[in-house]
């Protein structure tokens, strides 16, 4: 479809952009390949800013107008054209402003590891071209970019939203390394408020790109070192998480600089890493299992469906009959990736010699449209609650090694699923309805009355989380998720000393905008301590979206010691169980672990507040 399809979308995003001719159709570039010319030493790279035709979806559907970057004599491209070079690399570049009526402001092309945003900077007038000279500088993962107005990423026109492109250094001596690269941008019809977005915006998150489910199917084989690159060229932060298996973060940087960790030192390994809007990092992973897997932002507002482009308001999710809820209700940040076998066959599953029964039925006071949600857990004789209401989501505490048989029965007037956050386990019984499974066997959605059998043995000890991974915003906020604990000792577990700090979102929307449920509630009951008494203190972000949260241990308002001992569920080298401030940054699907010795008695909070500080929740700690 032609730029002309959607006019009064046009008329926003290109307003006083004056006559032009008719853009060139943007190219999806999957980074792969990179632009210039390299010769003794020297890249020489041509970069054009142009009008273009980009179709984030599918190519058929509906495009935008939009600024991109491209090189002479090829068609734009988004993202950018990719700069890849070895260290040490003299680059050459030009710039070429082709559009009539506005000066770019570009960042980017200049020594990477240099200090300040003054050397990082160049202005292109309207039909103008910069021609630059300088050493790549430092290996790392960075980007360079570009917008006609003052100021970061976030104060870009939607029309500029596009205009990013990678920029990597290799080491020097380094091999022809395998990596892939995938650039994260955001095209927003409107500003968002807060940084935060809502169902029915109109706007694309994409890698690459392209909007999922028009991502590019990402495929290795068990035992491969996959590798690669995140860039966030948008102005909105990303918990970037991968189902089934831990991935090791190599390098974090902020597009100036690059930290690249010790080869030597133990290896940062998590299940989910936050970027901040301009940060980069380089991570790698062994896939072990076969199956389907998925690598996706894990701010829920991220990867909803997405909204048609010229604003027609979607159908509730829950109003929407789909034959596959991973290709038809998600969107956005969302890659999918096949590990293929090597050989031998998926393991069996295993024999369970222990058995749960997790129940998802509805709870008192909720609506049609903000409906109230729990899950009732029956272990043996037992049931967890015992009674409504069903916040929050019941503890289940499995044992290191025991294969387990979790039944998961829906007694909602909707189609449910639940994955289980962290856990590595077969690709059947990860959770995303219509999609984890192997060739010819698809784990369903879990429809009315029906139920699913999950079995898994996990392998470590630790702090894990379960939610559902079928229209997961409205679940997750009627109150679907849950902590999941891993120990050596079931029968040891001590919930006086073992303490869970479960984030969720409220239930209304209306609160959902000012607070957020520590625990089921919004005001949680104080906490008693005794002094010299070792704790463990929990921290599990579930929350929907807010992925900047920060939660403090705080005497009046300073903040208290404590010693990381896990992120994600694995535990800390003793190179990084640190004692610090009692502060710590959240990112949604995020789980931190501390130990918490209190030194003498008084009054205590343990606080969240959002990323600027305003408080969201507060839970009395009472030490004696």
């Amino acid at each position: 479809m032609s730029r002309f399809a959607l006019v009064p979308l046009l008329a926003l995003v290109l307003a006083g952009t004056g006559p032009t001719a008719a853009p060139d159709r943007a190219t999806i570039n999957d980074n792969r390949t990179p632009a210039g010319t390299l010769a003794d030493g020297v890249l020489t790279i041509r970069l054009e800013i142009r009008e273009a035709e980009w179709h984030p979806d599918g190519d058929g559907d509906p495009g935008l107008p939009v600024h991109a970057f491209g090189e002479a004599g090829k068609p734009s491209s988004i993202p950018g054209p990719l700069i890849r070079v070895p260290e040490g690399t003299m680059i050459h570049a030009f710039v070429h402003n082709t559009l009539s009526d506005r000066t770019m402001t570009v960042r980017g092309l200049s020594t990477r590891g240099t200090a300040g945003p003054g050397a990082d900077t160049i202005q292109v007038a309207p039909g103008a071209t910069r021609e630059l000279r300088f050493p790549a500088g430092p290996a790392g993962t960075y980007y360079y970019w570009a917008s006609s107005r003052p100021g970061g990423l976030g104060n870009r026109m939607p029309v500029d939203g596009e205009l990013s492109g990678a920029f990597v250094i290799e080491p020097r001596g380094a091999p022809a390394n395998p990596d892939r690269i995938f650039l994260i941008s955001l095209w927003n019809r409107a500003p968002l408020q807060g940084g935060l977005v809502t169902r029915q915006a109109v706007l694309r998150f994409t890698i690459n790109g392209k909007a999922w489910p028009h991502t590019e199917r990402l495929a290795w084989s068990v035992g491969d070192t996959a590798r690669f690159r995140v860039i966030n060229a948008s102005a909105a932060v990303h918990p970037m998480h991968l189902h089934g298996f831990y991935f090791n973060v190599e390098s974090r940087g902020d597009g100036r600089r690059d930290t690249i960790h010790d080869p030597g030192r133990a290896p940062h390994l998590v299940v989910t890493e936050r970027l901040g809007p301009g940060r980069t990092m380089a991570a790698s992973w062994i896939p072990e299992r076969p199956g389907y897997w998925m690598f996706h932002c894990h701010d829920n507002f991220h990867t909803l469906r997405n909204a048609p482009l010229d604003g027609t308001p979607l159908p509730p999710e829950h109003r929407v009959h789909t034959k596959n809820h991973a290709m038809e209700m998600m969107g956005g940040l969302v890659m999918a990736i096949e590990i293929r076998p090597n050989g031998s066959a998926p393991a069996p599953e295993p024999s369970a010699p222990r058995s749960l029964r997790l129940i998802a039925r509805a709870d008192s006071g909720g609506s049609d449209d903000e409906p109230a949600y729990g899950y009732v857990l029956q272990d043996g004789a037992r049931t967890l609650p015992a009674e409504g209401p069903l916040l929050p989501g019941p503890v289940i505490l499995l044992k290191r090694g025991e294969p387990v048989r979790i039944t998961v029965a829906n007694e909602l007037a909707e189609r449910t699923s639940v994955h289980w956050h962290g856990i590595e386990l077969d690709s059947y019984a990860d959770g995303i309805a219509d999609f984890s499974g192997h060739p010819g066997r698809i784990a369903p959605s879990i429809a009315p009355g029906d139920s699913f059998e999950a079995r898994f043995t996990p392998p470590r000890s630790g702090t894990f989380m379960y939610h559902p991974h079928a229209d997961e915003v409205r679940q997750q906020q009627a109150g679907l998720s849950g902590a999941l604990l891993v120990v050596d000792d079931p029968a040891a577990f001590d919930p006086s000393r073992d303490l869970v700090f479960l984030i969720t979102v409220p239930r209304r929307a209306v609160d959902a905008a000012t607070t957020v449920l520590l625990n089921g509630s919004s005001g949680p009951a104080p906490l008693e301590l005794q002094v010299g008494q070792r704790y463990r203190f929990r921290l599990i972000n579930v929350h929907t979206f807010r992925p900047s949260m920060v939660a403090r241990l705080l005497r009046d308002s300073t903040p208290e010691a404590w010693r990381a001992v896990a992120k994600d569920g694995m535990d800390l080298p003793a190179e990084r169980a640190l004692t610090t401030p009692a502060v710590q940054q959240l990112g949604n699907g995020e789980t931190f672990d501390f130990e918490y010795i209190p030194r003498e008695a008084g009054a205590l909070r343990f606080l969240v507040t959002t990323g600027t500080g305003v408080p969201l929740v507060s839970m009395p700690v009472r030490v004696r």
